[in-house]
């Protein structure tokens, strides 16, 4: 048993370390092909506010946008968000961008904050050392994407938010993408697979809130938890709800989605709540979030006639990697 604890450790470090490695050279690729002047935005102390403060609506940011590189400054900014994300993830993130276009055409000119594409942030926090302590930042309107590496190794991919709208393009050339489709779809299907004894116990308000209930707070605070355990579904519905967490947790890359995952199996599949509020028919307004011992997560899609997406995934204690934080911290004042 105390081999195979230290077989699956030593395991874990090597699945940590590889994407820390990569992200750390794409980083510095990144950096190297910027000007002194467009450093000096996407470059932010590690231990700057700056790097949780973190947003999912419109409205200014900090960081270097894409709109202000040049064609080969972007495709490496390109290549470190994917030195990050799934395959599956970073086509999502990519495809929710190319939202902001299609909002730009339904809403015309004239607001605020435009409708651009190319208005997605990147920021660096520290130096990007393979064997270093830093993070990074790819942020814009419905889509934050935030990396913490501690000493070389990846601690965190949270907060990780995808929105999209719409959330399905219903007219024109583009008719019919979902970009969130499967986190829609599998809270359905779970919802609607329960019986109406474990229904009654699931669903918790007859309206879905307005927005995702954690909003953009720079830390969760876990509450009470609602909805049904998992522990008390058949062995379908268990296997749904874990299909739906894998949603979620598998937008980022491979290694960095089995670390997460093997934490959440680790606190108890079981003890994850599944909770759903509003309507169970397609196109009317819903909202669903599963908590668990170490993570939440949060789906509403109220606004725009129920055709306007919010999907978070939060860790409570590792967001922005806090818990790797402390026990470096902690070493340090060992030595």
């Amino acid at each position: 048993m105390k081999l195979s604890l230290l077989v699956a450790a030593l395991v874990c470090l090597r699945l940590a370390a590889a994407p820390a490695d990569e992200m750390a050279a794409a980083a510095r690729n990144f950096l190297a092909a910027l000007t002194d002047d467009q450093r000096s935005k996407a470059v932010f102390a590690f231990d700057s506010q700056e790097r949780d403060n973190w947003h999912f609506v419109p409205r200014e940011r900090n960081g270097l946008t894409v709109k202000e590189m040049i064609p080969a400054q972007r495709h490496l900014a390109f290549a470190l968000l994917n030195s990050g994300m799934s395959q599956r993830g970073y086509a999502q993130a990519t495809t929710i961008m190319s939202l902001e276009q299609v909002l730009q055409e339904m809403e015309g000119p004239g607001r605020k904050f435009p409708r651009d594409p190319e208005l997605y942030h990147v920021s660096i926090f520290g130096t990007p050392e393979s064997k270093g302590t830093w993070g990074w930042r790819v942020e814009g309107h419905h889509l934050s994407v935030n990396f913490t590496v501690v000493d070389g190794m990846v601690a965190a991919g949270t907060p990780s938010f995808m929105g999209t709208n719409p959330g399905e393009i219903r007219t024109g050339r583009r008719a019919g993408l979902r970009v969130l489709g499967a986190e829609e779809d599998l809270g359905r299907e779970l919802v609607t697979t329960l019986n109406p004894k474990q229904q009654a116990i699931a669903v918790i308000d007859a309206k879905a809130p307005d927005e995702i209930v954690t909003s953009d707070v720079r830390k969760v605070v876990p509450g009470k938890a609602a909805g049904i355990p998992l522990g008390s579904l058949s062995t379908s519905q268990r296997e749904l709800a874990v299909r739906l967490i894998h949603a979620y947790v598998d937008r980022l890359r491979g290694e960095v989605a089995s670390s997460d995952f093997a934490k959440i199996q680790k606190a108890g599949i079981d003890k994850v709540s599944f909770a759903w509020a509003g309507s169970l028919e397609k196109g009317q307004r819903h909202y669903y979030r599963m908590q668990g011992p170490t993570f939440l997560l949060e789906y509403d899609n109220t606004q725009n006639d129920a055709n306007h997406v919010h999907a978070v995934w939060r860790n409570f204690d590792a967001d922005f990697g806090r818990d790797a934080l402390a026990e470096h911290l902690k070493g340090a004042h060992g030595k």
